[in-house]
């Protein structure tokens, strides 16, 4: 109850401050010249790709939470809080991904065009797990022709905010929407690597399910859906007898998710007589480092796969 309060303290101090540094009514910064960029907050660093991509040299973009950051979690700051109530348009994932963040963002919505990427899903198409109680899974893009209706969204939202660059939008979505079609078949190819047999995904949290469905592999997660899930003694013994018993060569780190959980699970596959190595770092709820090949949403799903399959099947394989 404690900590409920102190959040909601939080959100309330924010908004206050968005009164005071703006001095103004925040409807009338939304009023953008039409030679001015497009000012565009987004949370998560796939979204920012997306923007990057379609909005092109007309859009300057922020995004919230930095590389490695687990977005779960992430509460705003008061510089997060500024840029978002100085932005025309405001993209975020959706499907309850952002949780710490509703508050805020319903606040922003109701002066400024706050847009879910994931509104523009088919929800037959979602995932819908039964310990997630009734919720969506958010993690669409690791199934990357999924993800790819996210795009059409923002292209969509750009162009019908501002008309005057409807063809700009268009064409660069266009483009980038290509990139994205070769980088669906990179990925196939690289699964076709691995046999059947050897599919089997083991990551620090239940995040690949949109990944395993595209693409074949079964995957298992030592936490839940959302990594605010509580790990115990048993999920790590039931996540290392499934190890042991089905000779799960590599289990993998996640970049925004500490690795300790995965290390114990390690440990207890070896009391259990057999060894599993830790195959590398994977990228999932956040991209790598701007400037990087992994700090791209292109990028990030090249190493994902190249990881994946290179400790699955070995050097020599490859």
């Amino acid at each position: 109850m404690q900590k409920k309060i102190m959040q909601r303290i939080y959100v309330l101090v924010c908004l206050i401050g968005i009164l005071v540094w703006s001095g103004c009514d925040p409807k009338e910064q939304q009023d953008a010249d039409t030679n001015d960029k497009l000012r565009v907050v987004t949370t998560i660093g796939m979204i920012t790709d997306i923007v990057k991509n379609v909005g092109g040299t007309r859009v300057e973009v922020n995004g919230m939470v930095e590389p490695g950051v687990d977005p779960h979690f992430y509460n705003p700051t008061f510089k997060d809080v500024q840029r978002l109530s100085s932005a025309h348009i405001i993209f975020y994932n959706g499907l309850h991904l952002e949780a710490k963040m509703a508050d805020i963002l319903s606040k922003m919505s109701k002066d400024t065009l706050t847009v879910a990427v994931t509104d523009g899903v088919d929800r037959n198409l979602l995932l819908t797990p039964s310990e997630y109680k009734g919720l969506y899974d958010p993690h669409l893009w690791f199934d990357v022709k999924l993800w790819m209706q996210a795009v059409g969204k923002v292209r969509d939202v750009l162009s019908e905010f501002d008309a005057d660059n409807t063809v700009l939008y268009r064409s660069n979505a266009e483009h980038y929407l290509t990139k994205l079609m070769e980088l669906d078949e990179y990925v196939k190819s690289q699964v076709e690597r691995v046999p059947s047999q050897q599919r089997v995904l083991v990551t620090a949290h239940d995040c690949f399910n949109y990944f395993g469905k595209a693409y074949g592999f079964e995957v298992r997660g030592l936490q839940g859906i959302s990594t605010a899930t509580e790990v115990g003694i048993t999920d790590v013994q039931e996540l290392a007898t499934f190890i042991a018993e089905r000779g799960i060569s590599a289990i993998f780190v996640e970049s925004s998710v500490s690795s300790r959980n995965l290390e114990a699970v390690k440990a207890a596959v070896k009391s259990k007589g057999f060894s599993v190595e830790i195959g590398g770092v994977l990228f999932t709820d956040a991209m790598g480092n701007e400037g990087t090949p992994e700090g791209t949403y292109i990028g990030m799903i090249r190493h994902n796969i190249d990881t994946i399959v290179h400790a699955l099947i070995g050097v020599s394989e490859l």
